[in-house]
């Protein structure tokens, strides 16, 4: 924060927008939880890191890079690679350049695991989101929020 930038005070009328998409955050993900859990018997995060490494190259990421996507500590996302790994889901590969250094691999079993689940997550995030914002504020919500993401 600059000198120039006033902090708000805590009757900022601007502030319900805060609270609202933290509101509206919260509940669709919660509900993409419920969904993914009681139909596919997959969690979200998992979910997320399998899509994650589906988009990669050649389906991997490092792990730190995998950690800072999910928004998670590297311990916190080493759990939940170990999680998908028992499953079979992910491999952990060795980086050739960084003796200390891992790759997430998505194996076969779990890009199928990915295909078989989307449906209910895209139905989801279609009853949830998409289909509650008409498309030109969908629009214009995207804009202001990649205004977050990349001023940040």
């Amino acid at each position: 924060m600059t000198d120039t930038t006033a902090i708000p005070s805590p009757r900022d009328p601007r502030l319900d927008a805060w609270r609202t998409f933290l509101h509206a955050h919260h509940l669709v993900r919660a509900l993409l939880e419920k969904e993914l859990q009681d139909e596919q018997a997959i969690g979200l995060s998992e979910y997320e890191v399998l899509l994650l490494l589906n988009r990669a190259d050649e389906r991997r990421m490092r792990m730190n890079e995998l950690a800072e996507r999910l928004l998670l500590s590297r311990s916190g996302a080493t759990r939940l690679v170990d999680r998908l790994q028992r499953d079979g889901l992910v491999e952990r590969l060795s980086c050739e350049t960084d003796r200390r250094g891992a790759w997430a691999h998505l194996t076969d079993d779990g890009h199928r695991r990915l295909r078989t689940a989307s449906p209910t997550h895209l139905r989801g995030v279609g009853e949830h989101f998409l289909d509650r914002i008409p498309a030109d504020e969908l629009a214009a919500l995207q804009r202001s929020l990649e205004r977050v993401i990349t001023e940040s």
